[in-house]
């Protein structure tokens, strides 16, 4: 008798966590806009692992995502693996990650964006302003004086969400990333609370080489 109550309690189980399976499923797929709110309840936040690299190709085929080799990617997860997360829907799919570090010296130390992307499936949720939130918190923890971000200058939709979130162009950083013909890159910064006096997001109104980034 106690074996046949099992069972029917792991059927019961089983069939919650199928439910759970659809109803995750039927939210990102089917009205995948209606429902952001609540998918984005439903997203969980969580560090970045080996296995990841093998699994986030669909968030890494925006034509705009800079993509690495598997070493740089491993090099973070090792030197800042705090600074390395994922977002992660209901049903297991990575929705996006961002990855940065801290570097710097003196009112010099901030934390960096190195990379940030969304899988198109589930943009307009809100995603990115969660992992920026993210990393902004870690380099609160880590006392530093700003976070700052490159990208691209024609990339108008991504500089119009960074300067929703607070992100100012701090210079421009002439032929930045390699290309035909190169692309100059903005320089984008949003101050910490160590900052008090802002001095970290007074603009340089010189363009600069990426050779010359560690002059200014």
């Amino acid at each position: 008798m106690f074996r046949g109550k099992k069972r029917n309690i792991q059927r019961i189980l089983l069939s919650i966590r199928c439910w759970c399976f659809v109803q995750a499923r039927f939210l990102e797929v089917k009205f995948p806009v209606k429902n952001k709110e609540i998918l984005q309840k439903m997203t969980t936040l969580r560090p970045f692992t080996c296995n990841d690299m093998f699994k986030f190709n669909n968030v890494n085929l925006d034509p705009l995502t800079e993509t690495y080799g598997l070493s740089f990617y491993m090099q973070y997860l090792a030197r800042w693996p705090e600074y390395f997360q994922v977002a992660e829907s209901p049903n297991g799919n990575i929705m996006g990650y961002i990855m940065g570090k801290a570097e710097g010296n003196g009112d010099n130390w901030h934390g960096h964006v190195t990379a940030l992307t969304v899988s198109p499936d589930y943009r307009r949720l809100g995603l990115a302003a969660l992992l920026m939130n993210f990393l902004e918190d870690v380099s609160e923890k880590k006392k530093a004086y700003f976070v700052d971000l490159f990208v691209r200058v024609s990339n108008k939709v991504a500089i119009n969400m960074y300067k929703n979130l607070g992100y100012i162009v701090y210079r421009t950083i002439l032929d930045y990333y390699f290309g035909d013909p190169d692309e100059d890159a903005y320089d984008m910064r949003k101050a910490c609370s160590r900052d008090v006096e802002k001095k970290s997001i007074i603009p340089y109104t010189q363009p600069v080489r990426s050779e010359d980034l560690e002059m200014f």
